[in-house]
């Protein structure tokens, strides 16, 4: 069966329990980390998502002994072979993780050489904030067409880098660099999202000493020897946000026992200001969502954590979508993302965009229509649009869904919804 189109209908408010899958945005930078240690390392709860498939790919090219199973969401990396630092464009192009094999490459074997995701140029590009770092730290770079080489005389060393912005990718690259940097290393204005702190963990149960100092600094202990671990990755918190939100534009109910609720606070808080009903379980895990009847407009702007996910702007936009009254959203984060609203706009959605902001109108309904999903957050807005619509929404572009979920279209039917591939 074909799995280029999605057909979508409204069947009504979704409701049940659902749990959820390992955190997209954690696993693969958990992946690169193994190249730091000898030995059998196992993560669990790793989703079985395109990119995972892509950096086992990768890892092979590196020499690495890596396998993952499905079934049992289990990946396994012996490092003990590495014996390359080229990973293909081949493999590279359509993830744009690429880049985090460079810190790990760099720390290990002294030298990487990376195709750049979709042939990025330096210069102007978010990479740039793990490129300084790495220079700072004593690395050359290289480039070479779409490939970006890395060579390090010796070894790295520590330093203090202060990031112009708080940015993940960067803050988890240079923390791996600076475990084989010789002496300290202090990250200013460092990423501390869930999943960065997740990934620390994981780093410590493999021996490595990462500590954090006032204001938003991380401070790493080089000279790591690293030893191979088994971890079992976070829940994905963006995936607890999509399913919550969907039940919550459908007027249905959701439990997800395993939500982590301290990592989607404001999420929550948010939620409530519509006017839905949050029960968070005891010992502060799990959550329930009953839906209001009539939600209330809502303002926010997104934010590196503890702000407002950039990667739930475009589902809550949905739900803004049907509010009773005007809604706002200022998006901080990236440049265009706010490309699924002419596609709302297409089902009836009256959204207004001037630059990075959107002013959202509530309608009473939305409408099917044939759309286009550009990113994996759209793809998810979409669908819980197509779940509120009157009629038949089709989506393509379904391949950005399975880069960031793993069998959400599965979870939804499994609540009520009516969603199929069709050819």
């Amino acid at each position: 069966m074909s799995r280029d189109c999605l057909l979508i209908r409204n069947a009504g408010p979704l409701s049940g329990e659902v749990t959820l899958e390992g955190a997209k945005n954690a696993v693969l930078v958990s992946i690169a980390s193994l190249i730091l240690a000898d030995g059998l390392s196992r993560l669990t709860k790793v989703p079985a998502s395109h990119d995972v498939y892509q950096m086992v790919k990768a890892l092979g090219e590196l020499g690495i002994a890596a396998s993952f199973d499905e079934r049992t969401h289990e990946l396994v990396v012996d490092a003990t072979t590495v014996s390359g630092v080229t990973v293909s464009p081949e493999i590279m192009k359509s993830m744009r993780a690429s880049i985090l094999l460079m810190g790990p490459l760099l720390a290990r074997c002294g030298s990487a050489r990376i195709a750049l995701p979709g042939g990025c140029s330096i210069g102007t590009r978010p990479v740039d904030l793990h490129l300084r770092a790495f220079v700072k730290m004593g690395a050359v770079l290289i480039q070479d067409g779409d490939f970006l080489e890395a060579r390090v005389n010796g070894q790295l060393k520590g330093c203090r880098i202060v990031l112009d912005y708080p940015s993940v990718g960067a803050t988890e690259n240079i923390i791996m660099a600076a475990l084989g940097a010789h002496g300290i290393t202090e990250i200013v204005n460092a990423a501390l999202e869930p999943e960065v702190l997740d990934f620390i963990e994981l780093l410590k149960s493999m021996g490595a000493q990462i500590d954090f100092t006032f204001p938003a600094t991380i401070v790493v202990q080089g000279d790591a020897r690293l030893r191979a671990t088994t971890y079992c990755i976070m829940r994905d918190r963006l995936e607890a946000g999509t399913l919550l939100m969907a039940a919550a534009a459908t007027g249905g109910s959701i439990s997800i026992p395993d939500a982590p609720v301290s990592a989607l606070e404001l999420v929550l808080v948010k939620l409530e200001d519509m006017g839905h009903l949050i029960t968070v379980g005891s010992q502060g895990r799990g959550v329930t969502l009953v839906a209001t009847r009539e939600m209330k407009p809502i303002s926010f702007k997104t934010m590196p954590y503890p702000g407002f996910p950039t990667d739930l702007q475009a589902p809550m936009t949905v739900l803004m979508a049907l509010a009773r009254g005007t809604s706002s959203v200022h998006e901080t984060v990236f440049e265009n993302r706010l490309m699924h609203v002419p596609e709302l706009q297409k089902m009836g959605a009256n959204i207004v965009v001037s630059g990075d902001r959107a002013t959202i109108t509530g309608v009473k309904e939305l409408c099917g229509a044939p759309v286009v999903a550009t990113d994996i957050r759209s793809a998810a807005a979409l669908i819980i649009a197509g779940l509120v619509a009157q009629g038949e929404t089709s989506m393509t572009g379904t391949h950005h869904l399975f880069r960031g979920y793993e069998g959400l279209d599965e979870k939804l039917r499994s609540l009520g919804a009516c969603i199929d591939f069709v050819n």
